[in-house]
């Protein structure tokens, strides 16, 4: 029985760490600044209320990331369309990647943060 737990636990380890790598689609800020211009993309931001109200990227939308998987498909209906993920540092904008990839978007990218963009921000403006 031992024997049999501990050969559990093992393929629990190594299939458990294993089963959520998900490919996350890194573009660079310059790519995705050409995305904006190019494409109609969405811009989403998944900082929190705050943050987004010190400054965002032109026609960003903000999703917290800890609301995302349940506003996601309510507010980002079209799971084909192409997705441009930040946030302030580029960790939070990882995870939504991974959390829009395992909702079925199909065209997600995430391009970092803000505290290194360099092509200008919007104020906010209020509601």
């Amino acid at each position: 029985m031992k024997r049999l737990l501990l050969i559990m636990s093992i393929l629990f380890f190594l299939f458990g760490c294993t089963a959520n790598k998900t490919k996350i689609n890194q573009i660079t800020q310059e790519e995705a600044y050409h995305k904006m211009k190019k494409e109609n993309v969405i811009i989403l931001d998944v900082r929190t209320s705050e943050e987004y109200q010190s400054g965002y990227i032109k026609n960003a939308i903000n999703i917290n990331v800890d609301d995302l998987e349940k506003l996601a498909e309510k507010q980002i209906p079209d799971k084909n369309k192409t997705i441009l993920v930040y946030c302030r540092s580029g960790n939070r904008s990882k995870r939504a990647a991974i959390i829009l990839m395992n909702l079925g978007y199909k065209n997600v990218y995430d391009f970092g943060g803000i505290n290194t963009w360099t092509y200008g921000i919007e104020n906010y403006k209020g509601d």
